[in-house]
């Protein structure tokens, strides 16, 4: 029989996953912390009686992830190290049942809309009155910043509208007021987050609203880059467009998952275009902002895609000449109308697929990153590691995009802070410079 803690009760958060969920236990810890509650983010030693996970259930990878995370805390759990494991987001809405089955260890599961009830379980009362009140985890210089909740798409690969219901927008003065929370905290930088970007507005004010809402966000004293994440290449709302074009704090960057090209498997993927309506967005973003960097996701390997198929891929990856991008392998997740087509393309060529297209967009980002040599880009700066300070400039969003390394050996840069760097050397992801004196 394990044995009780000694430790004074302490919750430790822990966060898998994507920034959505990044942001929801920001909002659970923010909620502990005015009802009084000790609340750690992911401490390092486990130093918590109490656990919440918030799990992922996007993919086959994540998944796993979030179930060893269980199991880890679980077994300290019987180890009399932890008192109560309880478990929240993605994965627990979709798999309750089934984890309450296999894993009955766990104090008790809920899903991504059960925040009031999780909070009930951890003997603390829901405050509706804590509009923007987070308990921020990222670098206090830039915060995520959620516009919208679930999503509408019906794309036959995304068990998402599954986990997070359907499209919710947030009003734009609850954001505003939120902004401006987090703006007297010292953020700089707000990306803004949510399944599905462009689609924001119709749900509340009958009309896609994005560019309603920069236009109020730039507003915001304090706030010096806005960036765009997540937004969906169908009906995608033009005079954002000029809304990046005119106003500098809005970067000109967007993150825009295309997932394929080819148009047979677009219209199998349900993603509302064609090869042809794709390569014509595209032409307009690189019109109205000829700067702009455009980060894209794209899947390979999902059921059906021949060889013929992967090779038109490729050759977009090529011409279109990404500054940034990822790819991942097809994952076949039940309940999605996809998990009814024929499973058929090994698991091994979904990996050398993968590998394919990035090695395709290595050399890409090194042309590009050699175009940088030699000129002068505003940064801003994340953190110290090693010998180094790291950087982004506008064109980079953090964990995911190229960092800007300066040599901590012979500059003193303050974290948090802008400077205007001088890049000297480039290589694939990376850019090294020197401040401009």
């Amino acid at each position: 029989m394990r044995t009780k803690s000694t430790k004074k009760n302490k919750i430790n958060v822990v966060t898998l996953g994507c920034s959505k969920n990044v942001y929801d236990s920001e909002v659970l810890m923010g909620q502990l912390q005015a009802n009084g509650k000790d609340v750690v983010h992911e401490d390092a030693n486990d130093d918590g009686n109490i656990v919440v996970i918030n799990t992922c259930g996007f993919i086959g990878d994540a998944k796993e992830e979030s179930i060893n995370t269980i199991l880890h805390f679980v077994n300290k759990k019987e180890g009399g190290e932890v008192d109560k494991v309880f478990v929240t987001g993605c994965l627990s809405e979709r798999y309750k049942p089934d984890l309450e089955k296999e894993i009955s260890s766990v104090d008790q599961y809920f899903g991504t809309h059960d925040l009031p009830n999780l909070l009930k379980a951890l003997e603390a009362d829901y405050k509706h009155e804590l509009v923007g009140e987070r308990l921020t985890t990222t670098p206090k210089h830039y915060a995520y910043l959620k516009i919208a909740e679930g999503c509408d798409r019906p794309c036959s690969f995304c068990a998402i509208p599954l986990m997070r219901g359907g499209h919710i927008s947030t009003p734009i003065e609850e954001i505003v007021i939120e902004a401006e929370k987090l703006a007297k905290k010292g953020v700089k930088e707000l990306i803004l987050i949510a399944q599905d970007l462009t689609y924001y507005g119709l749900d509340i004010y009958k009309k896609r609203a994005l560019a309603n809402l920069l236009k109020e966000l730039v507003k915001v004293d304090g706030i010096e880059w806005i960036r765009l994440h997540y937004a969906f290449p169908s009906g995608f709302p033009l005079d954002v467009l000029d809304v990046m074009k005119n106003e500098s704090k809005v970067c000109n960057y967007l993150d825009i998952p295309l997932q394929h090209i080819n148009s047979e498997l677009l219209r199998s993927m349900k993603r509302g275009t064609t090869s042809e309506k794709t390569r014509k967005l595209l032409d307009q973003l690189r019109e109205k902002v000829p700067n702009m960097a455009v980060r894209t996701t794209l899947i390979v390997g999902y059921p059906g895609e021949t060889e013929e198929q992967f090779e038109e891929l490729k050759q977009f990856v090529k011409d279109s000449r990404f500054e940034r991008m990822g790819c991942f392998a097809y994952s076949h997740e039940e309940n999605t109308s996809a998990f009814d087509l024929v499973y058929d393309v090994p698991e091994e060529v979904k990996q050398k697929r993968v590998a394919d297209l990035m090695e395709i967009q290595a050399q890409v980002s090194f042309e590009l990153n050699q175009e940088k040599v030699g000129k002068v880009f505003k940064c801003i700066f994340d953190r110290k590691e090693g010998d180094h300070f790291i950087g982004r400039t506008e064109f980079d969003s953090p964990d995911v995009d190229n960092d800007v390394l300066v040599d901590a050996t012979k500059h003193y840069i303050q974290i948090g802070q802008f400077i205007d760097i001088k890049i000297k050397e480039s290589t694939d992801f990376d850019l090294y410079g020197e401040p401009v004196i």
